[in-house]
């Protein structure tokens, strides 16, 4: 058996139950999957501005945490958390395993960064559209596959960091290494993608997404575990958590995350191989220990999806409250007042009452009113000044609006929009850097 434990879900998530699986979950490997489409882009522009940055800004903090466990309990650690930099995060890795006397071997992966390959006559997936109707483009990353891990891995390296990879590829390529599956084991492959599936999302397998008090009770929630999957020779595995950990694994859980960002279960496209999660075979074997088996899976395609990030406008936010009687009303009028008297400049404007109509824009019939509101007025501009003048009315209605406002805050920020492309898969070269401190 192997066993791989799943460490983040997204560039954000909590750190703690990352140290808890390092500690006591006994792994042979820990992933940390870090990256998200717009991450990257994010990440492409700390770049530009400093060479050295780019890579995930939680980096520093997440290895000063894990390093000392790596060397003390010999588990190897896989994550995309290189963003637009792998290279510096490799380097920035090492400096941190000096200052703490740590030897450690760091394998950096690149080749997804394929700017330069991309012409914008090129056609969207989501608008089939020239990406020449986009914004400045800022940057293109092709979503690698296990072939740009498995070189990594060959070196030996404790750590290996990477940039654009594709999620379920972070937790199947250790599987690949350790059995040395061949290309044409599909069905092995398939299935070593289900179970990176499962795991990518970390905490929500164990509950975190799951949980709805009253109609899905999840236990010690505060206290959420992250899962680890035991995987035999064949690609089956039991997905489980640390004993004592909050949380939950059943087959509730298990099938929520199958589904999740799964357009055709049919064919779930990756760069290592199409996979069939309608043969998908799932069993509770005792509490928090669900089997997964049964995934079979076709050929990969020839194309990669890359991920382009491109700049969109502006977005200009306000937001103030109003409570008491009448609060919906005076709001309301607010809202009023402001497409009034920006509808020349933004004819894109969200007016949201926040507490009352804001997420579903509707009431699903006659609802009591509520006795406070927080009016939301956004919208995207082309450039930083128009953006601007949302929060400034907002701001305004302090003495210039309906009675009583108050809590009035106002922001602005470039937007970075996000479109997919296809790409030939022989246009992405991988490559590995190798960074060592030898203490």
């Amino acid at each position: 058996m192997i066993r791989i434990g799943s460490g983040a879900g997204f560039s954000g998530d909590r750190l703690e139950p990352a140290v808890v699986l390092a500690e006591k979950g006994n792994l042979d490997y820990l992933v940390l999957e870090c990256l998200a489409e717009r991450t990257i882009a994010l990440a492409q522009k700390r770049k530009m501005q400093d060479p050295t940055q780019g890579f995930d800004p939680l980096l520093e903090r997440r290895m000063n945490a894990l390093l000392p466990l790596i060397q003390k309990k010999g588990f190897r650690l896989i994550t995309n958390m290189g963003a637009a930099n792998p290279i510096s995060a490799a380097e920035k890795i090492v400096q941190l395993a000096k200052e703490k006397g740590i030897s450690i071997k760091v394998a950096a992966v690149t080749g997804d960064d394929v700017l330069d390959h991309i012409t914008k006559d090129q056609h969207t997936l989501e608008f089939d559209e020239p990406l020449s109707n986009l914004g400045t483009l800022i940057s293109a990353n092709a979503y690698m596959g296990v072939d740009a891990i498995l070189p990594a891995l060959d070196t030996g390296a404790d750590i290996i960091v990477t940039g654009r990879v594709a999620d379920p590829s972070l937790f199947l390529a250790p599987m690949i290494y350790h059995y040395d599956w061949a290309d044409e084991d599909l069905d092995k492959i398939a299935q070593g993608t289900v179970v990176g599936h499962l795991l990518e999302c970390a905490g929500q397998i164990t509950g975190g997404y799951f949980a709805d008090p009253g109609k899905k009770e999840v236990p010690q929630l505060s206290e959420l575990g992250f899962p680890f999957a035991d995987i035999a020779p064949d690609g089956k595995a039991v997905i489980c958590k640390v004993e004592g950990t909050g949380g939950v694994i059943h087959l509730g859980t298990v099938k929520e995350q199958l589904l999740y960002e799964v357009t055709n279960p049919a064919q779930y496209l990756t760069p290592d191989v199409t996979a069939d999660f309608t043969t998908v075979k799932l069993r509770q074997l005792s509490k928090d220990r669900v089997e997964v088996s049964g995934g079979t899976g076709l050929t990969k395609s020839e194309t990669l999806k890359v991920s382009v990030g491109y700049h969109a406008g502006y977005m200009g936010e306000g937001e103030i409250s109003y409570a008491g009687s009448n609060a919906l009303a005076r709001a309301q009028l607010a809202g009023e007042m402001i497409r009034e008297r920006l509808r020349e400049y933004i004819p894109e404007l969200r007016v949201d009452y926040i507490g009352s109509t804001s997420v579903h824009r509707t009431t699903f019939g006659k609802l009591a009113d509520p006795y406070e509101i927080r009016l939301r007025v956004a919208g995207k501009t082309r450039n930083r000044e128009e953006a601007a003048k949302i929060g400034e009315e907002v701001e305004a209605l302090y003495t210039n609006g309906p009675a009583g406002g108050g809590g009035a805050r106002k922001y602005v920020s470039e937007v970075i929009g996000i479109a997919s492309v296809l790409i030939p898969r022989e246009k992405v070269q991988p490559q590995i850097i190798v960074r060592e401190n030898a203490e």
